[in-house]
């Protein structure tokens, strides 16, 4: 038994190891309000890519004020970045969301779904947040398969 656990162990640290020394490359430069924000839209590292939070800001810097408006922005805004790894939603492992009020998740519920090719979903967690950046009502930040080209 105590064999097993050392080859675990060691498999762990070598993967651990393997992706500590993978380049990051960072994708997207968010901007606000002609402002470069203190972030990047994804980071790549090794085969994986993790995307930033998104929001539902349009390009000229509103924030819709309808909830299903900023939830379909805010996929949009992921999808973009998305679309700038060269990956898209059936790459998608896993998604964060975060709402501002809880009673919208069945409403953030019927508009996600959409998104996904045939009902193939990510893993997910959904919380809810006592404020979001801008006073926005949902933030959607995921992880994604993204070989490296």
């Amino acid at each position: 038994m105590k064999k097993s656990y050392i080859l675990l162990a060691a498999a762990m640290l070598g993967s651990s190891v393997a992706a500590t020394a993978a380049p990051l490359e960072r994708i997207g430069e968010p901007v606000l309000n002609g402002k470069r924000l203190p972030f990047s839209g994804a980071v790549r590292v090794g085969d994986v890519l993790f995307l930033s939070g998104q929001i539902g800001i349009r390009a000229d810097n509103s924030l819709p004020k309808e909830f299903d408006a900023q939830v379909r922005q805010a996929m949009d805004n992921v999808a973009g970045v998305l679309k700038q790894a060269s990956v898209g939603w059936g790459d998608v492992a896993k998604c964060t969301v975060m709402l501002d009020d809880m009673a919208n998740w069945p409403a953030f519920n019927a508009l996600y779904v959409g998104y996904f090719p045939d009902g193939r979903y990510p893993a997910r967690s959904a919380f809810g947040a006592d404020g979001l950046a801008l006073d926005a009502a949902v933030e959607i930040e995921c992880v994604a398969r993204a070989p490296a080209k």
